[in-house]
């Protein structure tokens, strides 16, 4: 058995891609799904007229505004050039939301992938959301591959944005192809390791793979002239000074593997799935609470990362995202849940792309299951066989957006209750409660306000529930006690409240009213919630 499983982990590359809103990040998740031959056409670019909506995107709120806001999970195999037809890799690539509004759920899809492709605009570099994500996969030890999107527009060029993430993030850029023809003029990849160059060819709108004609420097030379001559040039640069892929410094953090690609053309995108196989690293151990390490060929054991309802509006049925992290996964198994001790039947398994679902019946580390009807399982939780394994917990986000939210209609209290309880458990917003406020009038805390127009959206759609939201007046969270609370409660500008999981959140209006607090009442409990990078 244990031979069986090494052999699966040996096949798959579980990652997911990072960027800043709008460098193209969905597009290119559809792009590497028509490389792998999943879909046979390609919808490009949300909103547009006449264009399919991309595969990833669900909810009518992406859809309609061109955005990611949920993470979804894609499974799919891939030969690639030099694979084995009869032994092909296993991609799972785990999309995530590129609004800043929605760090919280890329953080707990970043705790459960071996690597990470960091899109950048080629136009506009790096962008605020791409540094703090990046800040958390070099926390959590995640390596990167780099690429450089959107090169068939007008842009900067290739070495002063190679530049800019040695300079920004401290990452020695390590090009692997590098770009025929400049930004806004793509042509081709000139590959940095053999010298070949590949030539793309449009297709109509971007919609099916991109043809390629591979052929030699002399012949791209007498084709290409000085642009051809060029891209030698530059690359050879960076050859010379040393930034060349090497393996062990890529997956220590200290090098990215660099592709220029156009994603909405479909240029360098096979080139990306064949680094992925080739250079990303394979499903590997996990340490527990207790720092003992689940090694991948041990019992099967899940971390659950994502808990998601509403994506099939004909069941209404509440999907739990879970990493697979050791072992072989068995649908019908019954395992534990960690948190509680009791056992959890695994009766209804599915993987997922989009909205359309397959029952899958046996899984194997690194690859993403989703549960249905899982109850009781929570963003964090872990499940086991065997030995009992209890992985760290995904720290939540310091919130910075405050809300009360109640329903339109004293009638349906039944149904308001059960979908904020709900929508909490997801994570979608955390949930605070306290004696004053009462449960008929929760407040809900997140990162950005866009999760608030969120939870309105899901609780119209998924409930029938209308609901009033009014913004507090708080802007700072901190970690206290109980000893603190009654003290904090009579300070003017603050409030305490207790959070779903019973940790207690002292609401500040600003900075100042903390300062004054901290400085005044030195001996009360006042910590900073952990955030995705401490």
């Amino acid at each position: 058995m244990s031979s069986t499983i090494a052999g699966e982990v040996a096949r798959r590359r579980t990652f997911a891609i990072i960027s800043h809103p709008d460098a193209g990040k969905s597009t290119m998740t559809e792009a590497l799904a028509l490389h792998a031959r999943v879909i046979n056409e390609a919808g490009a670019i949300h909103g547009k007229a006449g264009r399919k909506s991309t595969v990833s995107d669900w909810m009518e709120m992406e859809k309609a505004r061109g955005i990611s806001v949920s993470s979804t999970a894609l499974q799919f195999t891939y030969t690639g050039s030099a694979g084995d037809p009869e032994n092909p890799s296993v991609i799972n690539l785990v999309d995530t939301p590129g609004h800043a509004d929605f760090s919280e759920d890329t953080y707990r899809v970043l705790t459960a992938v071996d690597a990470a492709v960091m899109l950048i605009d080629a136009a506009k570099g790096l962008e605020p959301q791409t540094l703090k994500l990046f800040q958390v996969c070099r926390h959590r030890g995640i390596p990167v591959i780099t690429v450089i999107n959107k090169w068939d527009r007008p842009g900067r060029t290739p070495l002063e944005l190679l530049d800019e993430i040695s300079e920004r993030i401290g990452l020695i850029p390590t090009p692997l192809f590098w770009p025929v023809g400049i930004a806004g003029d793509f042509r081709g990849l000139r590959d940095a390791r053999t010298g070949e160059y590949v030539k793309f060819t449009r297709t109509a709108g971007g919609a099916k793979i991109a043809p390629e004609d591979h052929m030699s420097s002399e012949s791209a030379a007498q084709q290409e002239g000085d642009v051809w001559a060029e891209a030698v040039e530059e690359s050879d640069l960076m050859a010379e000074m040393g930034q060349v892929h090497d393996e062990e410094a890529f997956l220590a953090g200290q090098t990215s593997p660099v592709i220029f690609a156009s994603a909405i053309l479909n240029f360098g995108v096979r080139q990306l799935l064949e680094a992925l196989v080739e250079l990303a690293p394979p499903p590997h151990e996990r340490a527990g609470i207790d720092a003992t390490e689940r090694e991948v060929t041990d019992p099967f054991s899940a971390v659950v990362f994502k808990v998601q309802a509403g994506m099939d509006s004909a069941h209404r049925d509440r999907l739990a995202f879970m990493r697979i992290v050791s072992g072989e996964f068995e649908r019908g198994m019954v395992v534990t849940h960690a948190q509680t001790g009791r056992p959890f039947a695994t009766k209804y398994a599915m993987t997922v792309v989009g909205r359309d679902r397959e029952t899958v019946d046996t899984a194997y580390p690194g690859d993403v299951v989703g549960l249905v009807n899982a109850t009781a399982l929570a963003p964090g939780d872990t499940l086991y066989t065997d030995k009992k394994v209890q992985f760290p917990p995904i720290p939540s986000f310091a919130p910075e957006h405050f809300a009360v939210v109640r329903a339109d209609s004293a009638g349906k209290y039944k149904q308001f209750r059960k979908g904020i309880e709900q929508l909490g458990t997801e994570g979608v917003v955390q949930l605070l409660r306290n004696d004053i406020r009462g449960d008929a009038s929760p407040v809900m805390a997140a990162v950005g306000p866009m999760q608030f127009e969120v939870v309105a959206a899901r609780m119209k759609t998924e409930f029938n529930v209308d609901v009033q939201q009014d913004p507090l007046p708080y802007t700072i969270a901190r970690r206290t006690d109980a000893a603190s609370a009654d003290e904090l409660n009579r300070q003017r500008g603050v409030e305490v409240f207790e959070r779903t999981d019973g940790a207690l959140l002292a609401l500040f209006s600003d900075k100042w009213r903390l300062q004054y607090i901290e400085k005044e009442l030195p001996d009360l409990t006042l910590e900073p919630l952990v955030a995705a990078a401490d």
